[in-house]
């Protein structure tokens, strides 16, 4: 959930910044690659943080070294977040960060059915979180789509 409010927080600071005269975030799609940039900085740093361990508690069980995997995707997220920065590049990081978003889903469905805790407090069920999930996809979608090739 704190990821949402990141994303929609930061969205909306963004768009403001863009009204106020900040040049690069006058276009409302890079407003929303922005808040991806922050919001993926936020849920990148989990992976090495003291929340490191619940996350890898959330990785099915049926795949091998789970905090290799946890290492892999955060390294994903912070490559992404980068990638979303730069004109060259944005549109390959939000398609890649959409299929990721996608691919990580089973462990946000294995964290919700097993009542898994992040940070110790519960996570969302798996309605929410999987509605929270589409809005992530959506968001690198519309910024893999948005604007001129």
């Amino acid at each position: 959930m704190i990821a949402f409010i990141v994303l929609f927080m930061a969205f909306v600071l963004f768009l403001l910044a863009g009204q106020l005269g900040a040049l690069w975030f006058q276009p409302w799609v890079h407003a929303l690659r922005g808040a991806l940039v922050c919001m993926l900085l936020v849920t990148a740093s989990a992976h090495w943080g003291k929340r490191r361990r619940d996350l890898i508690a959330m990785v099915p069980q049926q795949l091998p070294n789970p905090g290799l995997i946890v290492t892999v995707t955060g390294m994903l997220e912070l490559a992404g977040a980068v990638g979303l920065i730069f004109h060259a590049t944005h549109r390959a990081a939000a398609f890649s960060l959409a299929a990721l978003f996608l691919v990580m889903f089973p462990a946000n469905v294995r964290a919700a059915t097993e009542h898994l805790t992040i940070g110790g407090r519960p996570v969302l069920g798996v309605v929410p979180r999987g509605i929270i999930q589409v809005v992530f996809i959506g968001a690198a979608l519309l910024c893999a789509l948005s604007g001129p090739w």
